[in-house]
């Protein structure tokens, strides 16, 4: 497969979750992203997080977040590290960040820095709340963002403590918005030339508020928590019971509610007048809620899985080795099987995005400056690389 990025060169200097995230869709696109890391820090403090290692620098944690990646070890903050990435930018399309707002400046990382090197250089920043105001210096992570932006008050149960989503949804989002910046500054330079292109965590997650944010906006409308992990206002789309579990049923149109009764052998309930419309279904939730909780109860999650299927949107609620293990995440090709240079075979996600309809193949992220003779040694011309890693320049 010819992939739309072959030829884009990426000097990545991140860490743990957004940056590495986003730059891993650019790397599976076909880009060549190479990690810049710090061997006396360890690297990326990812390589040795998580609950499994899968060597003495790396962790399935760091294999979550840079598949298809190189690295190169470099100490920016030495005279002669900086000049070594100097060398490399001359040769890139991208220099792509996850720093501190205030950090990118202070170490040569932004367009007006790199500009001189490089005059169509395009400087991807990721950062917090931004580099351009006075939280700049202030370090964020995901689930702060969650807490200040309202997500917490939107998520669980009514009258529970505010809950935070169980995946960190803000920091993959920040890292596609990222790659898609990124992208799109790529696309213009022929005719635009370099530039910086900044997004925040913060500013993805506020923009992702959408309607309940517009209706709070124009409306004054406060959208809060509802039971069942239900929609605020349409219904039947909630959690149900079965007799085993739970299921998820998504009647968003009277259409689905006229199938879910046929389905479900109950068209009785189409003349009940308090659930024969939409306002009314809204208005007497609970009550449906008690009525439906009843029929899937008498049996378990995947027959009726199997009974409303292609009928009405509808999800068995799955737990995490059920929501992998599912013989249809295999039959898609959501999965693939790689070499990892020390655990040996090793399952990975693949990625969403298809090319001319097929999955795109990927391969483990490197060990920790395990590309120094290539890049630095080969194309760089450097020929006292021992010397270097001795007096900790790489």
């Amino acid at each position: 497969m010819m992939k739309p990025l072959a030829g884009i060169r990426v000097l990545a200097i991140e860490q743990f979750g957004a940056g590495p995230y986003g730059s891993m869709y650019l790397a599976e696109l076909g880009a060549e992203v190479i990690k810049i890391e710090n061997r006396a820090t360890g690297g990326d403090p990812s390589r040795q997080s998580g609950s499994v290692t899968l060597a003495e620098d790396d962790s399935a944690y760091f294999q979550a977040f840079n598949l298809a990646k190189k690295s190169v070890t470099l100490n920016l903050k030495s005279d002669e590290g900086r000049a070594l990435f100097h060398e490399l930018v001359k040769t890139s399309d991208v220099v792509w960040n996850n720093l501190r707002g205030s950090q990118p400046a202070k170490m040569g990382l932004t367009y007006d820095a790199l500009k001189g090197v490089k005059p169509d250089i395009i400087c991807t920043h990721i950062s917090a709340y931004g580099r351009d105001n006075d939280r700049a210096d202030w370090p964020g992570y995901d689930y702060l963002m969650q807490a200040e932006c309202g997500f917490l008050s939107v998520t669980g149960e009514p009258g529970t403590p505010p809950s935070r989503f169980g995946l960190s949804m803000i920091d993959f989002m920040t890292g596609v918005v990222a790659a898609l910046g990124c992208v799109s500054a790529l696309l213009a330079r022929p005719s635009q030339g370099g530039r910086d292109v900044d997004i925040s965590l913060f500013d993805v997650a506020l923009h992702q508020l959408t309607y309940p944010g517009t209706w709070y906006l124009n409306h004054g409308i406060e959208t809060g928590r509802v039971a069942r992990s239900a929609h605020p206002y349409n219904t039947p789309v909630q959690l149900y019971k079965t007799r085993d579990g739970w299921i998820f049923i998504m009647c968003m149109t009277d259409k689905f509610w006229q199938l879910l009764l046929e389905r479900s052998e109950h068209t009785e309930l189409a003349g009940d007048p308090r659930f024969n419309s939409m306002a009314g279904r809204a208005e007497n939730r609970d009550a449906l809620t008690e009525v439906l909780d009843e029929i899937f109860q008498t049996e378990v999650t995947d027959h009726w899985f199997e009974k409303l299927q292609t009928y009405i949107p509808v999800a068995p609620v799955y737990d995490l080795p059920n929501a992998l293990d599912n013989p249809f995440v295999a039959s898609i090709g959501m999965m693939q099987t790689m070499t990892h240079r020390e655990f040996g075979e090793y399952r990975g996600l693949s990625n969403p995005i298809k090319i001319d309809q097929q999955r795109m193949q990927t391969h483990c992220g490197a060990g920790l400056g395990a590309d120094n003779l290539e890049i630095l040694g080969k194309e760089l011309g450097v020929e006292d690389l021992e010397d270097l890693a001795a007096r900790g320049v790489i």
